[in-house]
């Protein structure tokens, strides 16, 4: 969307030099990644940096309310789900933007979907700096949005994640994580930060304190947990052998806790009034059902990566839902395809990943993950055997 960089980008752009960068990232990480990493970043321009910047902090407003624990408490709508040692606020927000135009023509950001939860903060990191030097993009150009250089945003990470502990003391909870569409994440967060990739089958209890076996044998007190697991993937492998239960009173420290994964998620949606928000209401809540439906998207509250969601909605749908409250009707976001590239155009989705220190106000953006499509919506089955599609990243003027 900035003109120039992007015609010069296309105009230099080679299959070698995206195969340089794929060979790369294999190399550097030592895992293949089992995701599409898209062959073009995307250049954002000025006025879209600044409606994403606006968007956070309207959003913000709605995370920061004093009651937000209380008008999400039903998100928490088991007690098997309730985690104690909760802190007062999440350490990770997630803002999934769709790329649209306003009357003006100019690029305007819409909501998506708003997380509680960690994201690929140092994939990221890494195919930030491949992008950049292998396809020679300006060094006045930079993906993260809170003016740090690489070495503070590893620091910053640094001292949310590992702080003063030992980070043998720090692990990276996932189930089976090897496994894991996000595992070259793992890695690289391990090789930058040292911290451990524990399974959460491999944690294990004495007393209150928490332990995994080190590589030396012994057994290594855990007291910094970063946590990767989501419960909706854990609900369904009833295979699983645990040795701990996370509704256990443990002596450890949450980074982020369990519980802002379901507080600051789609349950949020409905309370938050913005421009950049498209109108979301809970089902159960609609006195009357749109006439317009096909301008809707039918989502349940509690999925596992887009599971259920009904896009082209009819009246049918809405009348086979069981528990009403359980959906939210959120009016549907048109992507505009903005990005050029070889062929057609492409639709954009950019994620704004925030962190909330302790001793911060509130939660600020530090980088991004740009979505790349040419399909119906942004997700692989949209997108299967086509190229110029999938995980990117946005830069933009310092």
């Amino acid at each position: 969307m900035i003109k120039e960089l992007r015609e010069d980008f296309n105009r230099q752009f080679s299959l070698d030099k995206y195969e340089l960068l794929l060979q790369t990232v294999i190399r550097q990480s030592g895992v293949t990644p089992v995701f599409r990493v898209a062959e073009s970043p995307f250049f954002i321009p000025e006025i879209l940096r600044q409606r994403l910047l606006d968007a956070c902090a309207e959003i913000n407003r709605t995370i920061l309310r004093p009651d937000i624990k209380s008008i999400t408490q039903k998100a928490l709508y088991d007690d098997s789900l309730i985690v104690p040692g909760e802190d007062a606020h999440t350490t990770f927000i997630q803002m999934d933007f769709g790329v649209t135009i306003d009357e003006n023509g100019d690029p305007m950001p819409k909501l998506i979907e708003v997380q509680g939860f960690p994201s690929v903060y140092f994939f990221q990191y890494l195919i930030s700096d491949l992008y950049q030097k292998i396809y020679n993009i300006p060094d006045n150009y930079t993906s993260c949005f809170d003016g740090r250089s690489r070495e503070e945003y590893k620091q910053l990470m640094h001292d949310i994640l590992i702080g003063n502990s030992n980070p043998r003391e720090v692990v990276l909870l996932e189930i089976e994580p090897e496994k894991q569409t996000t595992y070259i994440d793992m890695v690289s967060t391990a090789q930058e930060l040292g911290l451990q990739i524990v399974c959460l089958t491999k944690v294990f209890k004495k007393g209150n304190k928490l332990y995994y076996k080190g590589s030396d044998g012994q057994d290594q007190e855990i007291r910094k947990i970063y946590n990767r697991v989501i419960f909706d993937e854990l609900e369904q492998r009833k295979d699983l052998q645990l040795q701990f239960s996370f509704n256990d009173d443990l002596d450890v420290k949450w980074i982020g806790h369990p519980n802002w994964f379901y507080r600051i998620s789609k349950f949020l949606l409905p309370y938050i009034q913005s421009k950049y928000v498209p109108e979301t209401y809970f089902l159960n809540e609609l006195k009357d059902i749109p006439d317009d439906l096909e301008n809707y998207v039918l989502k349940p509250l509690f999925s596992f990566a887009g599971a259920g969601v009904i896009i082209d909605v009819t009246r049918e749908d809405i009348d086979k839902v069981s528990d009403a409250s359980n959906y939210i009707l959120q009016r549907k976001v048109t992507y505009e395809p903005v990005l050029k590239s070889p062929d057609e155009p492409v639709k954009v989705e950019i994620r704004m990943m925030m962190v909330w220190p302790e001793g911060a106000d509130e939660a600020f953006p530090v980088t991004n993950l740009v979505r790349l499509s040419k399909g119906k919506m942004i997700g692989v089955k949209y997108n299967k055997d086509k190229d110029w599609v999938g995980s990117s990243i946005g830069y933009f003027a310092r």
